[in-house]
């Protein structure tokens, strides 16, 4: 516990307020949201910041031209740092009683500006660290003239305060009656579609990754003939280039790319379909060469009734007819069934692609019917979809086919 003091006292709402000391390391650690504010020549001034604790002091990051740091050279500034989370809104019958809940800490005390190298850098990875672990070890560390540009304030944690407030609505019992709506709305922050910057190749981190149910991993594949790792945008010119056939489009729900931005805009459609957990997408590579050749998807996941559709699949034109294709469904259905435990896996295909129905059905699934007027094509016309699965029960039969076709196919030279 912290022990309170004559600043942190409060005279009023104490029950919102604790000095508990996991809490505020808690709302420290988890917020990004960070003012301090000091005064400079008797005027008040509040400044937004980074920051991150390392055990029991907070640290402030800046710039070495800015006021207060050049202000707490010597005997240190005079701060009030305030972090907060806003975890609602809370909506009364009575406008009086409208409120938010949210976690907030205030610490006060005098910070002092760090001129320790080590102890500036391990501030400085720290902070890194805060936005991903492992960061700091996937980026180039500052040089001594990064380092010598960079401020950081220091505070101890010593008068700090946690001030709280959740649950529902509370209101004068008066207004119950009121015909108005009341509740929460809960807010939280959620990261978007990571957007790589022009260039980067890289992959994209771990820590970058939703975190889902296993269901949802695009876990690397591998066979003989293909292998499956999780779609990125640095396959945008690979697979543009390997895809650039009409005809490989020609069943597809989006028209034909003509330009590598388009491609580029296919791969967005599908990461950021797997950002919201209703795709999982990879890029398949010929095996024998490491060349992108296409690209393949779970899409329907549901792994509360165990099933599965595997869909968006494009192949170049090239790679047709060789064991790739059915290889890669050998892996997703392996996956499916025997890692995941699905009990049903689907697929779903243009009533007029009729060289996709007999890929299907080679694989060992079964028609089951045909959904009328199903999905828009990109000419505006409305599809039938037919509708094929396989259960857990065919599965042990038409992973023996399988695997006897691929036998007779010899891996892409």
């Amino acid at each position: 516990m912290y022990p309170p003091t004559a600043r942190t006292t409060p005279h009023r709402s104490r029950d919102k307020m604790s000095y508990d000391r996991a809490a505020a390391h808690a709302v420290l650690d988890e917020a990004y949201h960070c003012a301090f504010g000091f005064a400079v020549d008797g005027q008040p001034r509040v400044l937004p910041t980074l920051h991150v604790r390392i055990g029991d002091t907070l640290y402030l990051h800046g710039s070495t031209g800015s006021r207060p740091l050049l202000a707490a050279r010597g005997d240190g500034l005079e701060v009030c740092v305030t972090v907060t989370v806003l975890d609602g809104l809370v909506y009364a019958r009575s406008q009086f009683h409208h409120s938010a809940n949210y976690r907030s800490v205030v610490a006060l005390g005098t910070a002092r500006l760090v001129t320790d190298e080590r102890e500036k850098l391990a501030m400085l990875t720290a902070l890194v660290e805060k936005v991903g672990t492992g960061r700091s070890t996937a980026t180039r560390p500052p040089s001594r003239r990064e380092l010598a540009e960079t401020a950081v304030l220091a505070l101890p944690l010593h008068e700090v305060s946690v001030r709280t407030r959740s649950g529902g609505v509370r209101e004068d019992e008066a207004d119950l009656d009121l015909p108005h709506w009341a509740g929460v709305l809960p807010l939280r922050m959620t990261a978007g579609q990571p957007e790589p910057d022009a260039g980067v190749t890289a992959p994209l981190p771990a820590y970058l990754r939703t975190a889902r149910t296993p269901w949802h991993d695009p876990v690397p594949l591998r066979g003989e003939h293909v292998r499956l790792e999780p779609l990125e945008l640095a396959h945008t010119d690979e697979l543009h280039a390997a895809t650039a056939d009409a005809e490989v489009w020609r069943h597809l729900s989006v028209a034909p790319p003509t330009a590598p931005a388009d491609t580029a805009e296919v791969i967005n459609t599908a990461l950021a379909a797997q950002h919201h957990g209703e795709r999982v997408a990879w890029v398949q590579r010929c095996a024998a060469t490491g060349a992108v050749v296409g690209s393949t998807s779970y899409y329907e996941i549901d792994p509360q009734r165990r099933s599965v559709g595997i869909g968006h699949t494009f192949l170049g034109r090239p790679w047709w007819r060789t064991g790739i294709n059915t290889e890669a469904k050998l892996l997703l259905l392996s996956r499916a069934f025997d890692d995941l435990g699905a009990v049903r896996v689907v697929w779903h295909t243009d009533i007029r692609n009729v060289r996709s129905q007999a890929a299907i059905e080679r694989l060992g699934a079964t028609r089951e019917g045909v959904l009328r007027m199903h999905r828009q094509r990109p000419d505006g016309s409305w599809r039938d979809t037919v509708q094929y699965a396989m259960t857990v029960d065919e599965w042990p039969n038409a992973q023996a086919r399988l695997r006897e076709k691929l036998l007779r196919t010899a891996p892409v030279a």
